[in-house]
C-alpha cells in the first residue's frame, strides 16, 4: 500500500537525524532550501521535455501536478479583463488584443527569468525574425530612428523604438508588425493567429538554449491531461484471455482480466489484484465487450463513482467495488528479484515517483538475505526535480543532494536531505546510458558524489537546466530555463553530464580489465570519472569533449547488468569502484579549467 506520509518537509537545524524504521514508510524526508522559493523542477527531455516530463510533458497547473516551480507572470492578471474579450471575439482570422497580451505576459516572464539578461527589445526583435522565417519576402530591420518592416525595399510599416525594457510597449509594437505583415502577405494570412505566435515564439527560442520553449494552446492543454494522468480512472489496465477448454467446459472461454494495478489509483488501496475477471461494471455485463469498450465504461468524470464487479478464481469469490474516478499518474517505478539482488527500475519522475520507489524499498529490505540494489535509470529522461532529491533521500542519511542557481533569486536553492538510509546502508549500483538525462542524473550524481553507490554504463546526456513554467492567457505554455544544476561536489551537470565509474560502452573486454583491476582494489586506467568531479562552471566545450569521448554516450544494454551483479556481489570491488571519487575536501576550491 501507498504511504501517505511520505513528503517533503522543511529542516530546521534542532531536528535530529532519525533513523528509518521498516514500517512502510515512517521515514522522515527534510529537504532544505536555503533561499526563499517554491520548488522548483527539471523538465526533461525533448520529448520530456516534452520532459518532459516527461516530459516530462513537464507540469505547470492541474489536478495532482508534479512539485515544480510554477510562476506566472503579473500582466496576466493585468491582462485577464482584455484577454476575456478578446477570447469572444473568434471570427477575426488575428486577434490582435489577445496576441499583444501573449506576447506582454511573456516578456514580463522572460526578462527577470533568462539565464542571460535580456530586455524587451531583444526579445521581440529575435521573434519577429519569425516574420521572415514565414515569408522571406518580409523583413523586420532596426534602423537609427526606430524599428521598420520592409517588404523587397519598400518601407511598409515603420515605428520608433519604445524604451529597451518595457513589455507593454514592445508587446504593442510587435503586434502592429505581426498585423501589418499579415496585410501584405498571403502566406502569413494562411497560417493565421496560432501559427503565428508560434512562428514568433519558435524564432525568439532560436536564440537561447535548447531547452526554452513556447507550447501552443492546443499541445498545451493535452500536456495538461496528460500530465494530471489522462482521463479519470480507477487505476487498472484490462487484458483479454483465454481459458482453454478443460473438465465440463468443452469450449474456450473468454475473459477480460486486470493485468496491471497503478499503485497511484484507487484500485489499488481497494485491494484489487491482477488476475481477478471483470464481470461488470455500472451493473452492465462485460460479457461480449472490447477492452476498449469497457475502457471507456469505467473512464468519467474526475470525482464521479463507478461500480465494478469482480471474479477471483484464486478465492472462488465474487464482489463488487465501489470506487471513485481519479485523474492517474502513469506509475514510474517497477521492480523484480534477480537472486539475492532487487532491481528497481524508473521511467521518469513524475508527482509519484518517490513515493512508488518507497514502497520497493520498504518490501525489499524485509528479505534478509538481500545482498545489494540496482537502480536502472538507462532511458529516463528526467522530469520533476524534487521527486529526484527525495528519491536521494531515501538512501542518504543526509547532506546536499544537488544545487541550483540563475539570475533570478528564487532559482537559486540549496537541496539538502535529512532522515536517514532506508536499506541501512545496503550496496547501491546505479545504471546510466546515454539517455539518462535531467532529474534521473541528478539522483545518479548525488548518490555517486556521497559514495552512496558506484555508477554503471556510459556517460549520461548532460541535461543540466532547470525550466519554469508560465501559462499564457491564449491557454499555451512558456517554459523558461532559469538555473544550472551544480552536483553535490560542485560540477555543472550540462553538457557534461555523469561519468560513470566503470564504462561499459567501450565494449566487454575493456570492461573486463576495468573490473579486474576493481577487483585488486585498484582504479582503473584511463578512468575519467576524477576528472568530471574536478571541473567548474563555466567549462571550455572542449574540455567537456575531452573528457566524454573516454566514456563515449551508448545505448543500456546486457553488460550493464552482467557489471551492476558482479559489483553487488564482490565487496572489494564494489568499495574500489565507490571511492574513484574524490572527497568534497578534494574538490574544494577547484576553478573552471
Amino acid at each position: 500500500m501507498r504511504n501517505p506520509r511520505l513528503s517533503v518537509l522543511p529542516f530546521s537545524d534542532s531536528q535530529g537525524l532519525r533513523r528509518f524504521r521498516p514500517v512502510i514508510l515512517p521515514l522522515a524526508v527534510a529537504v532544505w532550501l536555503l533561499t526563499t522559493a517554491v520548488c522548483a523542477y527539471a523538465a526533461t527531455t525533448p520529448e520530456e521535455e516534452k520532459d518532459g516530463a516527461h516530459t516530462p510533458a513537464v507540469p505547470v497547473a492541474g489536478q495532482k501536478q508534479p512539485a515544480k516551480e510554477t510562476a506566472t507572470s503579473p500582466s496576466e492578471t493585468a491582462a485577464a479583463g482584455e484577454q476575456a474579450g478578446a477570447q469572444k471575439d473568434t471570427s477575426s482570422p488575428l486577434n490582435a488584443s489577445l496576441i499583444r497580451s501573449v506576447i506582454q505576459t511573456a516578456l514580463d516572464f522572460l526578462q527577470p527569468r533568462t539565464l542571460h539578461p535580456y530586455d524587451a527589445r531583444q526579445l521581440c526583435l529575435w521573434g519577429l525574425g519569425g516574420i521572415s522565417a514565414l515569408d522571406p519576402a518580409l523583413r523586420v530591420v532596426e534602423v537609427p530612428d526606430g524599428i521598420q518592416l520592409m517588404q523587397g525595399q519598400s518601407v511598409v510599416l515603420r515605428r520608433p523604438a519604445p524604451v529597451a525594457n518595457s513589455s507593454r510597449d514592445w508587446a504593442a509594437l510587435t503586434t502592429d508588425f505581426l498585423l501589418s505583415a499579415t496585410e501584405h502577405s498571403s502566406v502569413l494570412q494562411s497560417v493565421q493567429g496560432d501559427g503565428l505566435t508560434q512562428s514568433f515564439f519558435d524564432e525568439l527560442f532560436n536564440h537561447l538554449d535548447p531547452y526554452s520553449r513556447y507550447v501552443g494552446p492546443t499541445p498545451a492543454d493535452t500536456d495538461r491531461t496528460v500530465r494530471s494522468g489522462g482521463n479519470a480512472g480507477i487505476g487498472i489496465t484490462i487484458d483479454e484471455q483465454t481459458v482453454p477448454p478443460s473438465g465440463r467446459n468443452r469450449t474456450a472461454s473468454r475473459h477480460l482480466v486486470v493485468s496491471a494495478v497503478n499503485t497511484n489509483g484507487p484500485a489499488w488501496p481497494a485491494g484489487v489484484d491482477v488476475g481477478e475477471r471483470l464481470v461488470a461494471v455500472d451493473g452492465h455485463s462485460v460479457v461480449g465487450r472490447s477492452v476498449e469498450q469497457v475502457n471507456a465504461l469505467i473512464a468519467g468524470d474526475p470525482g464521479s463513482h463507478v461500480s465494478v464487479r469482480l471474479y477471483s478464481p484464486v478465492q472462488k469469490r465474487t464482489r463488487t467495488l465501489q470506487l471513485r474516478r481519479e485523474r492517474i499518474p502513469p506509475e514510474t517505478v517497477f521492480a523484480f528479484s534477480a537472486g539475492p539482488l532487487v532491481i528497481i527500475r524508473i521511467t521518469s519522475f513524475s508527482s509519484e515517483t518517490a513515493e512508488e520507489m518507497s514502497q520497493y524499498l520498504d518490501q525489499a529490505t524485509q528479505d534478509r538475505h538481500l545482498r545489494g540494489i540496482l537502480i536502472d535509470l538507462r532511458g529516463n529522461r528526467g522530469g520533476v526535480l524534487q521527486q529526484a532529491v527525495t528519491a536521494a533521500a531515501l538512501l542518504l542519511d543526509n547532506g546536499v543532494a544537488v544545487v541550483t542557481k540563475g539570475r533570478d533569486p528564487q532559482a537559486n536553492h540549496v537541496w539538502a536531505v535529512q532522515g536517514g538510509d532506508m536499506t541501512n546502508h545496503l550496496p547501491v549500483v546505479v545504471l546510466v546510458d546515454g539517455r539518462t538525462a535531467s532529474a534521473a542524473e541528478i539522483l545518479a550524481a548525488a548518490l555517486a558524489d556521497h559514495h552512496r553507490a558506484v555508477v554503471v554504463g556510459s556517460s549520461t546526456m548532460g541535461k543540466g537546466l532547470v525550466q519554469t513554467v508560465a501559462q499564457l492567457p491564449d491557454r499555451g505554455e512558456l517554459f523558461v530555463t532559469w538555473s544550472r544544476v551544480i552536483a553535490p561536489l560542485g560540477w555543472p551537470l550540462q553538457g557534461l553530464g555523469v561519468m560513470p565509474q566503470v564504462c561499459t560502452s567501450r565494449g566487454a573486454a575493456d570492461t573486463e580489465k576495468q573490473m579486474a583491476a576493481l577487483r585488486d582494489g585498484h582504479t582503473p586506467e584511463d578512468a575519467s570519472v576524477g576528472q568530471s568531479r574536478s571541473v567548474r562552471y563555466p567549462v571550455p566545450v572542449s574540455r567537456i569533449l575531452e573528457i566524454r569521448k573516454t566514456c563515449p554516450a551508448a545505448l543500456g544494454g546486457d553488460l550493464d547488468l552482467d557489471v551492476g551483479r558482479d559489483l553487488l556481489e564482490t565487496p572489494a570491488a564494489y568499495r574500489a569502484a565507490l571511492f574513484m571519487i574524490p572527497d568534497e575536501a578534494d574538490t574544494a576550491g577547484m576553478e573552471a579549467e
